[in-house]
């Protein structure tokens, strides 16, 4: 986890060869034709023509830094689920570490908090210090996430400083997808693509399920950490940025390793990590409320 702060040209010669007339000496019989010799002549077939569609790609949306904020040690993001409306109180999205090392098996549910968030708007300039209610929901088992509810809802947000909160899509990310790193705390994009979704990845006590491998470009320092990793074919959040190898070292602190099925284990120097969160929306219901036991939902529990 990350210390706070792309003709043959066929010419067909035909040789014609001039027959001069035969004219027939005076008185002489005219000699009798022979038929001519029929000849096969192969039509050349045309080349078939076949049509290809070019598959599009996909529109790439514009990201920005709006609805990121800024923790006193992390990044984070102002998100809402799908079925989140204007009226519901708002939610900041960041990582368990960025509230406290929580031991493995550790969740903390509905915990009064205070904790500020300076918003930002799309060009990084904060517009807002936004206030936390409670932390709603905090683990580093199975992912490594935190959803801190705010005093405030989305509707007043918008209303008073004209930013958005950033969507938490319900489904995973794909591999090769186009993704941009929004990191509040350095004002910062970075931009780059799903390398791979490995099956576990281990950093000393803690073992993650279902986190989002980067590809090189996306080089994240300490202070990226809460960071949303957006989906820039839609705009919406798909992974919290929470960790990478730092110097090669194997399964330790600042070294996550990835573990596949069969338990081999690959260490990937300089290669940052993030977890999904397609999960998440599931476990909140109406008003954005917590509950770990509505359908669907299999976030760790308490």
């Amino acid at each position: 986890m990350r210390k706070p702060l792309g003709a043959a040209i066929f010419a067909l010669a035909f040789a014609g060869a001039v027959a001069t007339p035969a004219v027939a000496a005076p008185g002489a019989q005219p000699a009798t034709a022979r038929p001519a010799t029929a000849q096969l002549v192969t039509k050349v077939a045309e080349p078939t023509l076949q049509l290809v569609t070019k598959v599009a790609e996909p529109t790439l949306q514009a990201v920005s830094l709006a609805g990121t904020v800024v923790l006193s040690n992390c990044s984070g993001s102002l998100v809402r689920f799908p079925h989140s409306v204007d009226t519901d109180p708002a939610l900041v999205l960041s990582n368990g570490h960025c509230s406290s090392l929580l031991d493995p098996g550790v969740v903390i549910t509905n915990r009064p908090a205070n904790r500020p968030f300076n918003l930002l708007d799309a060009s990084g300039t904060q517009v807002a210090t936004l206030k936390a209610a409670k932390l709603a929901y905090g683990t580093m088992t199975d992912t490594d996430v935190a959803l801190y509810e705010l005093t405030t809802t989305y509707a007043a947000i918008q209303s008073s400083y004209g930013v958005s909160a950033l969507t938490l899509r319900d489904t995973p990310p794909t591999a090769g997808a186009a993704i941009t790193v929004a990191s509040g705390a350095w004002k910062k994009l970075l931009d780059c693509t799903v390398d791979g979704l490995p099956h576990r990845l281990k950093e000393g006590k803690w073992t993650w399920k279902e986190s989002v491998r980067y590809s090189p470009a996306c080089q994240t320092i300490g202070g990226t950490s809460g960071s949303p990793v957006i989906d820039r074919s839609t705009g919406e959040v798909v992974a919290v940025h929470n960790t990478g190898n730092e110097n090669g070292a194997s399964c330790t602190l600042n070294n996550p390793c990835e573990v596949d099925e069969s338990g081999n284990i690959t260490v990937r120097k300089g290669i940052n990590y993030a977890a999904q969160t397609y999960r998440i929306p599931a476990c909140f219901t109406t008003g954005n409320q917590l509950d770990l036991s509505a359908a669907g939902c299999t976030l760790p529990k308490p």
